[in-house]
This record gives structure tokens, C-alpha cells and sequence, in this order.
């Protein structure tokens, strides 16, 4: 999609220095990238203590030692 936007120069400027980014188009991306990332964890980080596991982790770490 194209569009044109007003970006604040100093927050790019930053976040350029800070990941070594060299466009503003590949900031925006990882920009919209992060925050998809941070707001998908935070869904999943809102189901805990939620869900219900009935399993035997002692059994399970006994398979995973046996196949290493």
C-alpha cells in the first residue's frame, strides 16, 4: 500500500541510530512489525493462569532425556 505520511524526523533520526536502519521506509516496516509482535504477546501473555494443562511434565522431561 502507498501512502504518504508526516513522520517526526527525531524519532526516526533515533531509531535509525538505534538499530542501524538506513531508510525511514525499513524503520516504518520494522516499526509496524514490532508493534504487531508486542501486541500479539500481549493476547497471549492475557491467557495465563487461564487454560488448563493436564499433562505429566516429570514424564515428559524423561522422553525428551531419552531422545537426546
Amino acid at each position: 500500500m502507498r501512502t504518504n505520511i508526516v513522520l517526526d524526523d527525531r524519532l526516526v533520526e533515533r531509531a535509525q541510530k538505534l538499530t542501524g536502519i538506513k531508510t525511514k521506509r525499513e524503520v516504518v516496516h520494522e516499526a509496524l512489525r514490532v508493534l504487531i509482535l508486542l501486541c500479539e504477546q500481549a493476547e497471549v501473555r492475557s491467557l495465563r493462569g487461564k487454560l488448563r494443562w493436564d499433562g505429566d511434565l516429570d514424564e515428559q522431561r524423561r522422553v525428551r532425556a531419552a531422545n537426546s
